[in-house]
């Protein structure tokens, strides 16, 4: 059983039916980026984030975002220590190896962006101190699509630092049964053990370094990017930091697939969930109620690869 099928097969005794988004999942984890879950309440998000952490023996954190949560309560603050007569740093959930991120859309923008320096550099800086984060650093957040009221919608700074946004969505009804029949007595992540031990993954992590990619995929890459800021429908094209985040994701997924180079349809797979939160529609194009995913899927069509 290769990497990738052990680690699936792992986290479906917890998330039923939702493979594909699993692996798209695992590949930004082996990329070193960070995952966006836009979903309604109760599809799994938070099982889906600590059966990945149990998944490779990593350390798990939650936070509740709230409109009254402050930047220290994320990444920590210094106490006056009376015995020492120092000020000792007391560090904040965000040392963690897999952040849980709940409703980030409910906090102020203020400590929304306690996150950004975390995600962007490993790292946070606390009254002037820069303190390094865990050598594995990988934040899940989430936000309800449905309810607008009392959320403040994440800048689109804060969205470009997400390399990918999906949605795991309802499971069908098959994977729904099963789902009821496997919480019958207790949760299966209270059994749920880990098939990839940290040293493992951190070797795959350099492993994922070695994937080739050839000139022509660059090319493609940078075409497709570069399409997004010419479309018609797209006021707002994707970051450079899409380019870079399409190619380290696509290299991770090949790696997971067991391949040392990148193919086309690695890229054309990914580009959607890479792109979407990177691209402003127009206004013409919001009013008429576009879906981004098909401007996305057009440009895919458009865009041939370089030979």
């Amino acid at each position: 059983m290769d990497i990738l099928e052990k680690i699936v097969k792992n986290v479906s005794v917890v998330i039923k039916g939702k493979e594909e988004k699993i692996k798209i999942i695992v590949a930004a984890l082996f990329s070193g980026g960070h995952v966006l879950l836009e979903d309604v309440p109760g599809v799994g998000k938070t099982m889906l984030a600590r059966a990945l952490s149990k998944t490779f023996s990593l350390d798990f954190k939650r936070v509740q975002f709230t409109p009254d949560l402050l930047p220290s309560d994320v990444t920590g603050l210094y106490i006056f220590d009376k015995e020492s007569g120092e000020f000792v740093f007391n560090k904040g959930p965000i040392f963690t190896n897999v952040l849980l991120a709940d409703e980030i859309n409910r906090a102020t923008p203020r400590t929304q962006s306690a996150l950004l320096e975390a995600m962007a550099e490993s790292q946070v800086t606390v009254d002037g101190v820069t303190h390094k984060l865990y050598d594995v650093f990988f934040t899940i957040a989430t936000q309800n699509p449905i309810e607008s009221e009392g959320t403040f919608p994440l800048p689109e700074a804060q969205l470009d630092r997400f390399m990918v946004k999906l949605s795991l969505g309802y499971p069908d009804e098959a994977a729904e049964k099963e789902m009821l029949y496997s919480q019958l007595f207790e949760h299966p992540i209270v059994e749920l053990g880990s098939v990839v031990s940290k040293e493992e993954f951190l070797n795959h992590l350099s492993n994922v370094k070695n994937v080739k990619v050839s000139d022509d995929i660059m090319r493609y890459i940078v075409d497709i990017v570069s399409a997004t800021r010419k479309h018609k429908d797209i006021m707002v094209g994707s970051s450079p930091r899409g380019s870079i985040f399409l190619l380290n994701i696509s290299r991770a997924y090949a790696y997971l697939h067991g391949r040392d180079f990148v193919l086309p349809d690695d890229v054309k797979y990914l580009a959607p969930y890479v792109l979407n939160h990177r691209i402003i529609l127009s206004v013409e194009a919001r009013i008429k109620k576009v879906d981004k995913y098909k401007v996305i899927e057009e440009i895919l069509e458009e865009v041939k690869v370089v030979k």
